[in-house]
């Protein structure tokens, strides 16, 4: 009845947990790309039908190629920093039981350098991540994809579990790929930013996660949170600002 589809690329820290957590699913489908790691092992060992690329085309056509390789009616797609607990596992059972033509979204606990945030824009973070196998496809987005659907979309009550940014390394590493992968984007939608607009748009960020959602009340990690947000927008607009500014010098 169910696929499980996850997308990966040197997750050996995290993947046993996830693939531990969905291993009652009827399949698990890997697309990796590349893993240096024992990622694709670790998954084989699990019975996942795992499949290397050698390119990364961006999160939604990766999860698109993953959707592609399934062969059960119901399709749930997570992350390899993801969980899913006993409880969301009795809801999507249930679910896919009822056998309905929606899709589902589910809350989503995200823990941030070892905190689950409660507040700062985390909470409640619905996503959209069950859905009937033809009925649904990923957005082709670099980063921040989403599911498209026209069919209705019924809400889950329990969480799926969010292990981020276990540490301030892997919060930097994800500032700088984010930030480009959204640089890029933007610049292949003709959008245009200045080094004005990245630092207002900056400053923006860390008001609405720390004042306007609440941030404070997470603690010293909300601030932390709050400062990494801001930090990964102001370099998301100087990174655009460069690349139309390379565009313009190599147009004259």
């Amino acid at each position: 009845m169910l696929s499980v589809i996850i997308i990966t690329k040197n997750e050996a820290h995290a993947i046993e947990d996830c693939l531990r957590s969905v291993a009652w699913a009827d399949e698990i489908i890997v697309v990796d790309s590349g893993s240096t790691d024992s990622t694709a092992n670790i998954c084989q060992q699990f019975g996942a039908k795992v499949t290397i690329t050698d390119d990364w085309p961006g999160f939604g056509e990766q999860k698109n190629r993953a959707l592609a390789l399934t062969t059960q009616p119901w399709v749930l797609s997570i992350d390899a920093d993801e969980r899913v607990t006993p409880e969301l596992q009795a809801e999507i059972k249930q679910a896919i039981t009822n056998n309905t033509d929606a899709s589902y979204r589910m809350p989503r606990s995200s823990s941030y350098c070892g905190q689950f945030i409660r507040h700062s824009g985390w909470s409640p973070d619905y996503i959209t991540r069950l859905f009937r196998r033809g009925h649904g496809k990923f957005s082709d987005d670099l980063v921040h994809e989403r599911l498209i659907t026209e069919h209705p979309t019924l809400t889950l009550k329990s969480p799926l579990l969010h292990i981020s940014y276990i540490n301030l390394e892997e919060v930097l590493d994800k500032i700088n790929r984010y930030s480009t992968a959204g640089a890029a984007m933007s610049f292949t939608n003709s959008k245009s930013a200045t080094l004005d607009k990245a630092i207002r748009h900056g400053l923006w960020a860390f008001i609405r996660t720390y004042f306007v959602r609440l941030g404070f009340l997470d603690g010293k990690m909300g601030f932390v949170l709050a400062v990494s947000n801001a930090e990964t927008t102001y370099y998301r607009y100087l990174k655009l600002a460069l690349l139309n500014q390379q565009n313009s010098s190599d147009k004259s």
